[in-house]
């Protein structure tokens, strides 16, 4: 999956969405976006306001204003595998359903809250990202297939031998971006099992530990070492000082230099 933030105005564009599938959301703007439909031209975009577009899906736009929007690709290869590991069941084709201007309340929840939320190329924030992405495709997959298929209930947490292999795995990779299908593999589980299992044993989703473990480990090098703010961004799996400070204040409601000074 990848995601990519675009921006137009005064522009008309033919688009075809090659071999993955496209969803797309209006971050700003997008009131004079239009469509090309049999007859004539459809208008209906604004802020929050979402497209999809699959696989080999061929489109025309009439770009009449400013427009912001951001773009989650994904294979179809990658949905299949979605599908086969939460559902154990594997659909002889996945058909995903064209939208044009749709609203859905979860759909802008997880890019408002999580995917627009974050620096994307910040490394401590891959495991949130890739947590997000994965629940909107298996929203995607469950309301906008032909599937329709419930996800399946989870019960119970991890047993204590593979709770005990994930946080150390953690521990030992704090410093890399992991993602939510590093954890899966280690834990032998699917994503989706895998992180209703987790938050069931430890009461956070995986993305929540994570960063708490890296702000913990990142406070107690402040407190008793000098080991410069920047190597401490960069052991604690920050892609920089001013994304580790900027999370690290949001968390405790001071600046790690403030928490350097008060230390000495």
């Amino acid at each position: 999956m990848q995601l990519a933030a675009w921006s137009n105005c005064n522009d008309r564009i033919t688009q075809e969405s090659a071999d993955h599938h496209t969803l797309s959301l209006y971050v700003a703007d997008g009131y004079e976006c239009y469509q090309k439909v049999p007859g004539g031209w459809q208008n209906g975009g604004g802020p929050d306001r979402f497209c999809i577009m699959p696989r080999h899906y061929e489109s025309t736009w009439d770009i009449r204003s400013d427009l912001s929007f951001v773009h989650l690709y994904c294979t179809d290869q990658h949905l299949r595998q979605l599908v086969e590991q939460t559902w154990d069941r594997s659909p002889a084709t996945i058909s995903v359903e064209p939208r044009s201007f749709a609203e859905d309340p979860q759909i802008t929840l997880l890019y408002r809250q999580f995917l627009l939320n974050r620096h994307w190329q910040d490394s401590a924030n891959q495991l949130a990202l890739s947590s997000a992405s994965t629940l909107l495709m298996s929203h995607i997959l469950q309301h906008y297939t032909q599937l329709h298929w419930p996800l399946p209930n989870v019960r119970g947490g991890l047993a204590p031998a593979v709770l005990r292999r994930v946080l150390e795995f953690i521990d030992h990779q704090l410093d890399q971006p992991l993602l939510l299908a590093d954890l899966a593999a280690h834990a032998e589980l699917s994503e989706f099992h895998f992180a209703r299992m987790f938050k069931h044993s430890t009461g956070q989703a995986p993305h929540q530990y994570v960063m708490q473990v890296r702000l913990q480990n990142a406070e107690r090098l402040l407190r008793n070492t000098l080991v410069p703010l920047t190597q401490i961004a960069l052991d604690c799996g920050f892609s920089s000082a001013s994304h580790f400070s900027n999370r690290f204040k949001a968390a405790y409601g001071y600046t790690p230099i403030q928490l350097r000074q008060q230390s000495r």
